[in-house]
């Protein structure tokens, strides 16, 4: 296929042909002129003596630069030309005839010869305007320099993308579009891998940073090949803005940052009335205890001072019991920075569940665990697992409220080596065939309500930990969920 600027070229190329031609063959035809008059110039001196002489280079030079129209023409007409230039010295015999048969000859083999270095000719314009076409309309740069560093060739794209023209760069050293250090180093570069051989910079891309023609920097991947033209070597640079793609990168990573943070907020609402009930009863005990606290009080011996002692002790006991509840509800909405350390799986689990299970006994789920204690400690970040148990927990909560048997489970066991597996099952109503193909895809959702990200934002952060999750129907009835996360031994050091 060929490329829109090869073909635009040759379509130049054609057009321009007609015109070209007549100009050719008009200079043969001044060059015959030229001969003649020259060579009758010298007919009182020469005579008969060399009379092709002044036509050999008219014929040669219309062979070579026009091929086949051009030659001809200044064959065929040379002849006749020198037959009048003699005529009136000599009597046309076999030797005049012959000798104008081998010019004719060897005119005609220059013109071949000339045809073919012009075929060759229009052939290697035609390939280097083909490749030049392609390599303009490729999104990278690329930039061709030889041993000395010294830039021979510039496509359009990096003109674009450094603000420099080609014939501002050409001849000028590389280093030119490198801001410091890379600038003061890559003649270093050039000369070590001369003397060393070693080609781990060739082929291999790598993100550096390039400089503008207004000096600003900006973030490319430079990829760097080898080639050879004859005896000469060269460097090839293959450049490609990274810009874009670290901002859009940068969106993405936001976008979905914001989407976890979404996610957090839309299970708070589902559980804020559940959390509501869950305050109230002990804050309703606190008031009940200070208020019977006032009541002895009004009449205390020593003997009523310690039971006021130990109501306000339970006082306080359920005021902190309704702070822990308000503390871990902070932590789970609020936003951060991933962070990830040594945390206690059971630990995580047990504080999940103290949020995930608010209202679960009033709705008749008979809840269960089952840690080993024997794979205990993890690399996370604590606020995210918790996020995906509060996910998992909430929905097997959800997936049971319309059957009668309810009852959830969550246990821990060791998986493939170096790996801990959770696993929450539940009794509900289970998963389809069709849903379990799709379950951790974005906005895939069974509940009438549900925005479908739950277990597609639960899958990007195992994933991110390093481990795996998967849904499928349990046997007897239910759903079984099950995720992985390194394990970290006692005796391991762990890098933050």
């Amino acid at each position: 296929m060929r490329s829109k600027g090869a073909a635009a070229w040759n379509w130049s190329l054609d057009t321009a042909r007609p015109g070209r031609h007549i100009a050719l063959h008009a200079v043969v035809l001044g060059g015959l002129v030229v001969a003649f008059v020259s060579r009758l110039a010298l007919m009182p001196l020469l005579e008969d003596q060399a009379p092709y002489l002044f036509f050999v280079p008219v014929v040669l030079l219309a062979a070579g630069v026009g091929g086949f129209g051009p030659g001809i023409l200044a064959t065929g007409l040379s002849v006749p030309l020198v037959f009048l230039l003699i005529g009136k010295f000599v009597a046309f015999g076999w030797p005049e005839i012959i000798n104008g048969a081998v010019f004719a000859l060897i005119g005609l083999g220059a013109t071949w010869i000339g045809e073919r270095l012009r075929l060759a000719r229009q052939q290697a314009t035609t390939r280097e305007a083909h490749l030049r076409a392609i390599i303009d309309t490729v999104p990278e740069a690329t930039v061709v320099i030889d041993e000395r560093g010294i830039i021979q060739s510039y496509s359009a794209t990096a003109e674009r993308m450094f603000g420099y023209t080609a014939a501002e760069t050409v001849g000028r050293n590389v280093k030119l579009l490198m801001p410091s250090p890379y600038r003061e180093e890559h003649d270093g570069y050039i000369k070590r891998y001369l003397e060393s051989g070693k080609r781990d910079p060739i082929g291999a891309g790598r993100a550096i940073a390039g400089q503008r023609k207004d000096g600003s920097t900006f973030p490319i991947e430079l990829a760097v090949g080898e080639l050879w033209s004859g005896s000469h070597r060269f460097f090839a640079g293959f450049i490609r803005d990274l810009t874009e793609r670290q901002e859009t990168e940068a969106r993405l990573q936001a976008l979905q940052s914001e989407l976890v943070h979404v996610s957090r907020l839309s299970a708070m609402g589902e559980m804020a009335s559940a959390i509501a009930h869950e305050l109230n009863q002990p804050l309703s005990a606190v008031t009940n205890y200070l208020k019977g606290s006032q009541r002895l009080l009004s009449g205390s011996d020593s003997q009523q001072m310690a039971v006021v002692r130990d109501g306000l002790d339970r006082a306080a006991g359920q005021a902190l019991r309704a702070g822990q509840i308000i503390r871990r509800l902070r932590d789970f909405v609020g936003r951060g920075e991933s962070e990830k350390r040594i945390e206690s799986m059971t630990k995580l689990i047990e504080e999940a569940a103290a949020l995930a299970l608010v209202g679960a006994k009033e709705k008749g789920v008979r809840v269960s665990f089952d840690l080993d204690p024997h794979v205990e400690l993890v690399v996370a970040d604590k606020v995210q697992v918790q996020q995906v148990l509060v996910n998992l927990m909430r929905n097997a909560i959800e997936a049971m409220e319309e059957c009668n048997k309810r009852e959830l489970t969550i246990c821990t066991k060791p998986a493939d080596e170096g790996m801990i597996a959770v696993q929450v099952d539940d009794t509900g109503a289970g998963i389809s065939e069709d849903m379990a193909l799709k379950l951790f895809q974005p906005f895939s959702t069974t509940k009438p309500h549900g925005m479908g990200v739950g277990l597609s934002i639960s899958r990007t952060i195992v994933e991110a930990h390093g481990g795996q999750i998967e849904g499928m129907p349990r046997p007897g009835g239910g759903s079984t969920f099950r995720f992985t996360l390194p394990v970290v031994r006692e005796d391991e050091p762990f890098d933050a």
